[in-house]
């Protein structure tokens, strides 16, 4: 009686024979099984290729001074020469304060805001009225930064805002907020929230419909009211999901967004609205200082990998889920 069983179509003596040939028989084997699976994965790695990794290349002008005219390869090599000039430029300082401020905004009022709003959904009965605020809420995410920031100029400029005006009638005085300096990261995050709140939504409320309603009849049993059942019950079931959408926030934590930042920049807010983003573009694309630009790039890019990594150690020696 034959008890050895046939693995892929390869019997335990050939695969100990044959070695690494065998291994590399029963791979091909599995590619060609499931041959259209990896086809649909083809584009994805295609453009991750093409758009993520093959640019990735070109970072080394940060370590070169870059001419157009001497290309990409010949120009001469001048080491840590940019990142010394970054440290030492007088506005470093105000570069980095204005982003980790913003990067804090986002990550105190905006993160939590898709959670919050998931949680309030998922409370609703009524499956049509749930279905209409979603779309509601949504419906910002669609819309460019061009458009918002220009709704936000229609109701905030001093000539004729609606909430502008509005704001003179019940407090006496006109408040200029499109041009103060106090009101930019204010302005700049409320935005955001607007915007993407609802999009952000989508993840938390998949995490959701996976909760085992057993666990609330359990809490019910108990006399766990509907705070209590959302602390208990729902709060813990997506932990998971939160931390490792934490983790990811905090790569982009200096990310804040140029487009978004360069609409709202103004003479008299450049003090606070000033970030590396636009910096990047001033120095880069105004001045043709290509080579400090992209040092400056590659040090945002190097301390968001820093935070990925101490995040995601911190949450694994928490006993969270992490993301590698």
């Amino acid at each position: 009686m034959n008890v050895m069983k046939k693995v892929d179509g390869i019997s335990p003596v050939d695969y100990v024979a044959g070695g690494g040939t065998v291994r590399r028989n029963r791979v091909w084997k599995r590619l060609v099984r499931d041959r259209w699976i990896y086809a649909l994965l083809l584009p994805g790695l295609v453009y991750f290729l093409l758009f993520k990794y093959v640019p990735m290349w070109g970072a080394i002008i940060a370590f070169k001074e870059f001419s157009p005219f001497l290309g990409l390869m010949d120009s001469p090599w001048v080491g840590w020469e940019h990142f010394a000039r970054l440290f030492g430029d007088p506005d470093f300082t105000m570069l980095l304060k204005n982003t980790v401020m913003i990067g804090m905004y986002k990550l105190i009022f905006f993160f939590p805001a898709p959670i919050i709003i998931a949680l309030l959904l998922n409370e609703l009965r009524r499956q049509l009225f749930k279905r209409f605020v979603q779309t509601l809420i949504y419906i910002p995410h669609f819309m460019s930064w061009v458009v918002v920031v220009a709704i936000t100029y229609m109701l905030f400029t001093t000539e004729g805002g609606a909430l502008s005006m509005k704001l003179e009638q019940i407090f006496g005085r006109q408040f200029n907020i499109l041009l103060s300096a106090d009101w930019f990261r204010t302005l700049f995050v409320g935005q955001i929230i607007w915007k993407e709140t609802g999009w952000g939504t989508i993840i938390f409320l998949a995490a959701l419909s996976g909760v085992d309603p057993e666990q609330y009849e359990a809490a019910i049993i108990d006399g766990a009211n509907r705070w209590k059942q959302t602390w208990h019950v729902t709060l813990p079931a997506i932990r998971s999901t939160i931390v490792i959408l934490l983790i990811l926030r905090l790569g982009d934590f200096l990310e804040t967004g140029f487009e978004h930042v360069f609409l709202l920049l103004n003479p008299m807010n450049r003090e606070v609205g000033e970030v590396f983003d636009t910096y990047v573009y001033k120095m880069g694309l105004t001045m043709g200082q290509y080579s400090y630009s992209t040092a400056v790039g590659l040090f945002k890019s190097f301390v968001g990998l820093a935070l990925v990594m101490g995040a995601n150690y911190a949450a694994k020696k928490a006993g969270q889920e992490s993301i590698y």
